[in-house]
């Protein structure tokens, strides 16, 4: 195996390593330029035309880093389609997620509904014991995140990830076999529990102590939240780029070739020669 494909998940984050530090830093001051962006007057020409292409260049500057981590926590054996062809390609994936994020809201805002229907579909015992409503809601609640932060995910950042390399030259059959890696979704479970569900459990708690306290707390919170979310993101980017790199250590049925028997290294060689005994001179009793 090449330097490459042999490189570990922690040799790929040393290598991308100033790509790894832009996550964290690009990624504050885009929030905290999108922040600012909604505080924008609009009260003439230029503060309309601003408004208009702040969100625009801010798109633009998440996609190129994204596109940029991922070429560079992966593979490169040439053939790549150019820089801003990947990054602009990563746009249609992203309306995707965004397309399934609203469905997923739509669902979320119908579980209540759903929750009751479901409820009064069952017996008398079955209402009162197990299929209660808020168990219900409860186990609806339970999928909807198990898709959203775990399915959905799963199965666009691979795509999305091969793409920002070759673009609209998808290998998409190497990355249909790669979704059925259970490694990968192992780390994706394990991503998704401490970047999202984590910082989630945070807020739960209502906060309490002086006011001054609260806003340290929040701050505070706030603070790991991020940490979390965006480590959590780059490490999954470097799974993803480490499976994909593997090859198999074995040839498959379809990799072996039919060789003649007494085929090898050069003439020249002992070793491709063939011992074969001498004949029987002698006398034959």
């Amino acid at each position: 195996m090449s330097a490459g494909i042999s490189m570990t998940l922690f040799q790929r984050l040393r290598f991308a390593r100033i790509w790894v530090a832009l996550q964290f830093i690009l990624t504050l001051v885009l929030l905290a330029a999108g922040l600012g962006w909604t505080r924008l007057p609009d009260k003439h020409v230029w503060q309309v035309a601003l408004t208009l292409m702040v969100p625009v260049l801010l798109l633009i500057c998440f996609l190129e880093l994204q596109a940029g981590t991922m070429r560079k926590l992966a593979d490169d054996k040439g053939g790549r389609a150019s820089f801003g062809i990947g990054a602009a390609s990563l746009l249609g994936w992203l309306a995707v997620g965004a397309v399934a994020w609203v469905f997923l809201d739509w669902c979320d805002s119908q579980f209540p509904l759903w929750a009751g229907y479901l409820n009064s579909k069952f017996g008398t015992q079955a209402r009162a014991t197990t299929f209660t409503y808020e168990h219900i809601l409860r186990w609806l609640t339970a999928i909807e995140w198990v898709l959203r932060w775990v399915a959905l995910p799963g199965k666009l950042i691979p795509f999305a990830a091969a793409s920002a390399q070759w673009a609209w030259r998808l290998p998409v059959r190497r990355v249909i076999r790669f979704l059925w890696n259970w490694r990968w979704w192992l780390g994706l479970i394990i991503a998704s529990l401490v970047g999202a569900w984590l910082p989630s459990q945070f807020f739960d708690k209502p906060p309490s102590g002086s006011v001054s306290a609260q806003e340290w707390h929040v701050g505070l919170k706030l603070a790991g939240a991020y940490l979390l979310a965006v480590t959590s993101w780059v490490l999954l980017l470097g799974w993803w780029a480490t499976l994909f790199a593997v090859k198999k250590q074995r040839p498959s049925d379809e990799d072996l070739v039919a060789v003649p028997v007494l085929s090898g290294p050069p003439l020249d060689r002992r070793s491709a020669k063939a011992e074969i005994p001498p004949p029987d001179t002698g006398p034959v009793a």
